[in-house]
């Protein structure tokens, strides 16, 4: 079975992890192949498959 994942955000977007609001706002770092880097306000730097996670795109209104 292949999975094609289609992304609305890109790298230097603002994300958050519906499953893990207390994550925080998390900035995509980078996405290769299934693997999206995050790194979240209050965790860090995270390594997501997307899978397996669905990212939800904030608007950065704090310009």
């Amino acid at each position: 079975m292949i999975f094609h994942n289609t992304f609305d955000f890109e790298p230097g977007d603002f994300v958050i992890n519906p499953a893990k609001k207390d994550w925080g706002i998390g900035q995509v770092q980078s996405i290769i192949k299934n693997k999206v880097t995050v790194n979240f306000q209050n965790i860090g730097k995270q390594v997501l498959n997307s899978e397996v996670v669905t990212l939800n795109k904030v608007k950065n209104e704090h310009k």
